[in-house]
């Protein structure tokens, strides 16, 4: 036999038994680790998407299991724990249903359980001008302005009165037209506090609202003095009506002065009375006046 041959076939072996014994030392470690087992835990997961508003209900939530190291914090592990509860932010179809998405139970139906503590909901009546054309949707930021005539002032005004509203509802949806199509709605629900709420139901009953669309991610609020009608004809602005209850109280008038006393001017002095000569004739005796007639 080939001595070349022999040698080929002996590193050959040697090869084999070598690889057989680094597989056999393998098999054996890996027999001898203990096995882990992952323990899991129930999680209540969506069925079906759950909309804002929405009341869950048994068959819209059903049971998962997940490891426990993947459990999500405000996670739920009984479907008890979440039926009747409002939604009051949308939850996605095999979506785990978490504490944070959901209202208390009893807080109410529709709206009112997605209305933070401290706020308010108030609706405005809106046509499709003041509606911007049906496109005021749900979720959507806009500002309120209101035209209207102040108290004794000349000239219809228009202001901004509320800036940066979250939009609450549109009519009965509360929720954005899927296809992002405009909404014909004669109702806008707006999410603010109590003192806006008082400034929202005055400028709807004392003047004209007009809803005004801006970017959701632009919370400047803007300082704006209003325009009056005037100015769109480059005129001076309206002035205060001239009103009686407005004019400001008449000076008092000084007390009049006495009149002054009459001075009647003095009599007229006498005349120094005549010389007279007394003249004696016999037993007559006769007056008589230098310079006049004489008298007896």
């Amino acid at each position: 036999m080939d001595r070349r041959l022999v040698k080929v076939l002996g590193m050959s072996v040697v090869l084999a038994l070598v690889v057989t014994g680094v597989f056999y030392q393998m098999a054996v470690r890996a027999g001898g680790r203990k096995r882990t087992v992952v323990e899991r835990r129930d999680l209540v997961v969506a069925a079906q998407p759950l909309p804002v508003g929405a009341t869950i209900k048994p068959d819209q939530v059903k049971i998962t299991r997940v490891p426990v190291d993947l459990f999500p914090k405000g996670g739920f592990s009984k479907v008890e724990e979440v039926i009747d509860r409002p939604v009051i932010s949308n939850i996605l179809m095999e979506e785990p249903i978490l504490e944070g998405r959901l209202a208390a139970r009893g807080s109410g139906l529709g709206l009112a359980p997605i209305i933070p503590a401290g706020m308010r909901a108030v609706s405005v009546r809106v046509n499709d001008v003041v509606g911007v054309a049906g496109f005021v949707l749900p979720g959507m930021r806009v500002d309120v302005l209101v035209t209207g005539r102040p108290p004794n002032y000349e000239g219809t005004v228009t202001t901004t009165v509320l800036q940066n509203i979250l939009v609450l509802s549109a009519g009965q949806t509360i929720q954005p037209e899927p296809r992002g199509q405009a909404i014909n709605t004669p109702v806008v629900t707006l999410l603010v506090t109590p003192e806006q709420a008082e400034t929202l139901t005055l400028a709807g009953n004392e003047g004209r609202i007009q809803l005004v669309l801006r970017n959701a991610v632009d919370q400047k609020v803007e300082s704006t003095p209003g325009r009056e009608v005037a100015e769109l004809y480059g005129m001076r602005g309206g002035r205060k009506k001239v009103d009686a209850a407005s004019e400001p109280p008449p000076r008092p008038r000084s007390a009049p002065k006495a009149p002054e006393p009459v001075r009647l001017a003095p009599p007229p002095q006498a005349p120094p009375p005549p010389d007279e000569i007394i003249v004696i004739r016999g037993n007559q005796k006769t007056i008589e006046v230098i310079g006049a007639h004489k008298s007896e």
